[in-house]
C-alpha cells in the first residue's frame, strides 16, 4: 500500500466538533504536525472531509 503524509496547515479555532474529532483521529493535535498514514479508504475519506484544513502528498 502507498502512504500518505498528511499536515494540517489551517487551525481548528472555529471548527464543527465533528471536524476536530476527525483531526484528533488522523493523530494530529498541533498546528503544521505532519504525520504518515496507509492510503486506505478510510483515511482517505476523513482527510476529505477536512480537506481545507490540511495538505496531502505522497510518500515514496
Amino acid at each position: 500500500m502507498a502512504k500518505i503524509k498528511v499536515k494540517q496547515v489551517r487551525s481548528q479555532i472555529n471548527r464543527t466538533e465533528r471536524q476536530k474529532r476527525t483531526l484528533i483521529a488522523l493523530g494530529i493535535k498541533k498546528m503544521q504536525q505532519e504525520v504518515i498514514h496507509e492510503d486506505t479508504p478510510q483515511i482517505l475519506g476523513m482527510v476529505h472531509a477536512i480537506r481545507h484544513l490540511l495538505t496531502v502528498e505522497e510518500v515514496k
